[in-house]
């Protein structure tokens, strides 16, 4: 592996981290092209010539049953990722979502709309800490960038930071070309925690939680009770101050 080659990869991380995905696979290209190319020249350790298969690059256009209009060839095969920030009452939040390629240019209520998920990131994290991350929580919210998921003014319907995430992801769907019955979320530790809120509270908008090294729904209505739950476990989830709405 020449330095050219490692240094052409270690610009398609940073690119990819970037999230500029068209510059990362450039990189990645001019990286292979250039490993292509120095393999041709090379000779085995009996100075014979190494001998290599012929390789093309297959477009859409090339598999069979491929739609070849001019449309279909002039269709990004790269996505986007596409910050934003959206407001619910007097807060807010900023956001990352990523639209994958056959999604670009479908206009919201499409029929052929996709699924959309929602990831909740973890505690010390930030959308760039996931491949594909919404929300993000701000540090004046939480100094080390917590979901409120221990707090009881966050833990009900339309309120709080569940309500501030439910309707980012109403305003999501509405905008974009997204199924509305198949709308999920996730999330990791903090982010886990309130994903189980969200799934609680908003069984209408979301129709399957993924929650990763997260407390139940209730474990903790204040930060003491956070961490006793983190240390030694629920007793028993109280879900007296969750708030939900009949499906």
């Amino acid at each position: 592996m020449n330095t050219t080659f490692k240094g052409l990869m270690a610009d398609a991380t940073r690119l990819t981290q970037a999230g500029d995905l068209r510059a990362a696979t450039e990189a990645i290209q001019t990286a292979m092209r250039g490993a292509m190319s120095a393999t041709s020249n090379a000779t085995d350790s009996h100075g014979a010539d190494v001998i290599e298969g012929t390789a093309r690059r297959v477009d859409d256009s090339d598999l069979p049953g491929a739609d070849t209009t001019s449309e279909q060839k002039d269709r990004p095969q790269i996505g986007q990722f596409i910050g934003g920030q959206h407001t619910f009452g007097t807060d807010s939040r900023d956001y990352k979502l990523f639209i994958p390629p056959h999604a670009l240019g479908l206009a919201a209520g499409a029929r052929n709309a996709i699924p959309l998920v929602v990831m909740l990131h973890g505690c010390t994290q930030n959308p760039d800490d996931f491949f594909v991350l919404y929300p993000s929580q701000k540090a004046e919210a939480n100094p080390s960038r917590c979901w409120s998921w221990f707090k009881r003014s966050h833990q009900q319907r339309d309120l709080g930071e569940p309500g501030l995430l439910a309707d980012m992801t109403r305003d999501i769907i509405k905008r974009y070309a997204i199924d509305p019955h198949r709308v999920y979320v996730a999330g990791l530790s903090a982010g886990g925690a309130m994903a189980a809120i969200l799934g609680e509270t908003y069984p209408d908008i979301f129709a399957a939680v993924g929650v990763h090294s997260g407390l139940a729904v209730g474990s903790a209505k204040d930060v003491n009770s956070a961490f006793s739950a983190m240390k030694n476990g629920a007793s028993g989830a109280d879900k007296s101050s969750v708030t939900a709405v009949p499906t």
